[in-house]
């Protein structure tokens, strides 16, 4: 493990800024900065936003066989951004617990709807797997493709 990777801006002769990203207005901040920055010279910036993953890697990791639960809760109790953000929105009597419940069942409801109108679209066409990733598509991505064309052409009751 390192440090990150905001050090590894210069040797790309980029601008690099940190930020807890468990901070919603420290997160603005810096991307605002940093288009100001990109603005004013013509260059990319490099934001790093520091957190912690509450959730596995994936379904394969388990994540409690390197830290513990209390860990997890711990910092879900102290730096959940989302909790943190609703804490400093009751704080200031923006937003009350019910006002954040009503906006968490529209967007749960938004999603789910959205969910569904998707699976009713067709899927994307084969090739759009392989374009907008490269100007010049590269020869071992041309050969991914071309590897893939044939393995569904060779199975096509499984597609």
């Amino acid at each position: 493990a390192g440090d990150g990777i905001i050090s590894r801006a210069p040797g790309y002769g980029m601008a690099g800024i940190r930020v807890d990203g468990n901070d919603i207005f420290a997160v603005h901040a810096a991307v605002q900065a940093a288009r100001s920055y990109c603005l004013e010279h013509s260059a990319p910036v490099l934001i790093e936003a520091m957190t912690y993953r509450q959730g596995h890697h994936s379904t394969s990791d388990d994540s409690t066989r390197y830290r513990s639960k209390e860990e997890v809760h711990d910092f879900s109790e102290k730096s959940d951004p989302v909790k943190r953000l609703n804490s400093f929105l009751n704080l200031h009597k923006w937003f009350g617990p019910s006002d954040i419940a009503n906006i968490c069942d529209e967007e749960r409801m938004d999603v789910l709807r959205e969910m569904k109108a998707a699976e009713h679209r067709p899927p994307p066409k084969l090739e759009t797997l392989f374009q907008d990733v490269y100007h010049n598509k590269p020869e071992h991505l041309q050969k991914q493709e071309q590897n893939l064309i044939n393995h569904i052409s060779k199975y096509p009751d499984q597609y």
